[in-house]
């Protein structure tokens, strides 16, 4: 006969445990301490089994009758349901145990072979700072997409739009890996697409009029602040490359500084384009080199620009920063300066191939690209010693003139 919870109610312990059955190998265990367990009596594979489900009255009896059920169906599939409660078990701890700080913690090592040094210190610094402190310790398995937002939007209130966005899109990355990894089963960013506030009209990297560029050249000569930065800004120009590669830029990458033709070999891994970069150095990046190598605290080894930071070099911001200081904020960015040099070098006449070489624009073509890198070298060499050698004199007229001038492919 079925039971009821009067029935369970009104069973009194006895001087020996003992079952009152509700049918269907369902039954009630009466201890003789008076506590009541739901136990199921099946039989899988030839045996008699019992599968415990849990205490009554905490187990109330109709979800006793559930799990009975439950069990049931587990048994036409031919699956023991004490070994399927075991697995359930343990998968309920793995997720309880990966959490998203965990998984974004394991993704980013696993990616960290295809991802620049310095980027994927980048993505962890941005996780830390903005989704860490309110969901790095949430099982991600239960993290969904409305907390997900109401983390965002923190970030988009301080008008931080782009990263907002970047962080969608990182957070994304890391719940599919946790989906592929069963370590989720959903990802909530994909909900929130069109969810976050557009940026608006994207703002290009503003490059400095020309007319600013011989003031600007004698005041980096004198640059009050840290020496580094003022020779770290006086590189860039000569240089043309990203800020991200010279700041990192490291002693042993340099090649026959003392000789006729000094080479800076920048390895692939540190390129937005992943392919190693030559950048020829002229008679002022060598001399500017120099000084830096002549500073307290060069070695032979190890970054141009040390700092006692986490990454152990300049930060991202330091020569922006510098420019505020020489009162050029809003007037030009550090990026922009290759856009000045690009304009300049194409009106003076070079070769376009040269110039967007020495720009470093991604190339797709990877044996092409390794060819032009060796075709293109002498060229690039002649005109950043041209440009090094006309920045000298606008710096010491004051006046801009480009002459066009025809080269020799």
């Amino acid at each position: 006969m079925p039971l009821t919870d009067a029935a369970i109610r009104a069973a009194k312990p006895g001087p020996s445990p003992f079952k009152i059955s509700d049918g269907g190998g369902l039954h009630l265990l009466v201890q003789t301490g008076g506590t009541k367990l739901w136990r199921l009596a099946y039989r899988f594979a030839g045996k008699q089994k019992t599968l415990a489900m849990g205490v009554y009255p905490t187990i109330a009896l109709a979800k006793a009758r559930e799990g009975r059920e439950k069990a049931k169906r587990l048994l036409a599939d031919g699956i023991d349901p004490a070994a399927q409660k075991r697995r359930d078990k343990i998968a309920a701890k793995v997720s309880a145990d990966a959490t998203f700080r965990s998984i974004a913690l394991e993704y980013i090592a696993d990616r960290r072979h295809a991802l620049t040094p310095l980027y994927a210190d980048q993505i962890l610094r941005r996780l830390e700072a903005d989704i860490f402190p309110a969901l790095g310790n949430r099982p991600i398995a239960d993290i969904d997409a409305p907390e997900l937002l109401e983390t965002l939007r923190k970030v988009e209130k301080r008008g931080a739009l782009e990263q907002a966005k970047r962080l969608r899109q990182t957070c994304g990355q890391i719940f599919r890996y946790a989906v592929v990894t069963s370590r989720a089963k959903h990802d909530p960013s994909a909900a929130l697409k069109g969810a976050l506030k557009p940026k608006g009209r994207q703002r290009h990297h503003k490059p400095m009029p020309r007319h600013d560029l011989p003031g600007f050249l004698r005041t980096i000569d004198d640059y009050y602040g840290e020496p580094r930065t003022g020779l770290a800004l006086r590189l860039i120009v000569l240089t043309m490359v990203r800020t991200t590669e010279l700041r990192a830029g490291r002693w042993e990458e340099f090649e026959n500084l003392d000789g006729d033709e000094p080479l800076w070999r920048i390895p692939a891994e540190r390129m937005k384009a992943r392919f190693e970069h030559l950048v020829p150095l002229s008679r002022q990046a060598v001399a500017a080199l120099n000084e830096l190598r002549a500073m307290p605290g060069a070695k032979a080894e190890g970054f141009l620009f040390p700092s006692p930071s986490k990454q152990g070099c300049m930060s991202n911001n330091c020569m922006l920063y510098a420019l505020y200081r020489l009162g050029y904020h809003g007037r030009a960015t550090i990026h922009g300066f290759r856009g000045v040099a690009s304009t300049l070098l194409n009106e003076a006449g070079f070769d376009d191939d040269w110039i967007e070489k020495q720009l470093a624009h991604d190339e797709r073509d990877e044996t092409r690209a390794a060819y032009n890198a060796a075709e293109y070298l002498a060229g690039r060499r002649s005109m950043l010693q041209w440009w090094a050698d006309w920045l000298e004199q606008i710096k010491v007229t004051g006046r801009i003139v480009v002459l066009a001038r025809e080269v020799a492919a």
